[in-house]
C-alpha cells in the first residue's frame, strides 16, 4: 500500500500567469520538503503539457514523485511516478493497463457509490470531494462535508485524500474525519514555501 504524506499538493496551469510561475511554485514546495505533486492542466495542448511536465521533472529531480493528471500517455513520456484519473477519464483498469503496475494511481470520486467502485480497482489511493464549497472547477460536484469524508473512511481501507476547498483554517478537521491526506491547490498559491511549511506544523 502506499503512503502519502498528509500534504498534497496540486499545481493547477490555470492559477499561473506562465510557465516560469509554475515552475517557480513547484521549487518551492520542493523547498518546504513536499515531496508529492500532481501537475494538473486542463487547457493546454499536448505538445505543452509535455514540454511543462519534463521541465518539472528536470527540475525537480528524483525525490519529488509527481503525478499527471488525466494523460496516461504523458505520464509515461514525462517520466512521472503516477496518473490520477477522474470521473469522466479513462477507467482505472484502462489507465492502470497504460502506466503499468509499478506508478501510482489515483481515482477521483464524489459520492459513496463511486468510491466503494473505485475501491475494488487497482488504484492505489481515492480522492473524495469536493469536501467544502471550491472554485477550482468550474462545475463542481455536490459538496460532500466532513461527513462525506467519514462516509468515505468507513467503505476503504486505501489512502484517502480530501479535495476541494480545503485551507489552513480547516485542514486540521478534515485529517481528524479520516482522510490521510488532503489536496490544495488556491491556499498554496501565495508564498507556496511558507503555506506548505505551515500546513505541516498544522497537520502534524
Amino acid at each position: 500500500m502506499v503512503s502519502l504524506p498528509r500534504l498534497y499538493p496540486i499545481l493547477d496551469t490555470s492559477c499561473f500567469s506562465d510557465g516560469s510561475s509554475l515552475f517557480a511554485a513547484a521549487e518551492e514546495l520542493a523547498a518546504a520538503g513536499r515531496t508529492l505533486l500532481q501537475y494538473r492542466n486542463k487547457s493546454g495542448n499536448a505538445r505543452q503539457m509535455l514540454d511543462q511536465a519534463r521541465e518539472l521533472r528536470a527540475r525537480l529531480g528524483p525525490n519529488i514523485k509527481l503525478i499527471m493528471n488525466d494523460r496516461a500517455d504523458l505520464s509515461l513520456a514525462a517520466g512521472f511516478d503516477g496518473l490520477h484519473v477522474g470521473q469522466d477519464d479513462l477507467s482505472p483498469e484502462s489507465a492502470r493497463s497504460i502506466i503499468g503496475p509499478a506508478r501510482w494511481l489515483g481515482v477521483s470520486t464524489h459520492n459513496p457509490e463511486q468510491l466503494a467502485a473505485a475501491d475494488k480497482t487497482s488504484a492505489d489511493y481515492l480522492a473524495i470531494g469536493p469536501i467544502f464549497t471550491t472554485s477550482s472547477k468550474a462545475n463542481p460536484d455536490p459538496v460532500v462535508g466532513l461527513a462525506g469524508v467519514r462516509r468515505a473512511r468507513e467503505l476503504t481501507r486505501k489512502p484517502l485524500v480530501a479535495i476541494g476547498g480545503i485551507t489552513r483554517a480547516n485542514a486540521r478537521s478534515v485529517i481528524d474525519a479520516g482522510a490521510d491526506a488532503v489536496a490544495v491547490i488556491s491556499d498554496l498559491l501565495r508564498d507556496p514555501r511558507k503555506s506548505a511549511q505551515e500546513f505541516f506544523r498544522i497537520l502534524g
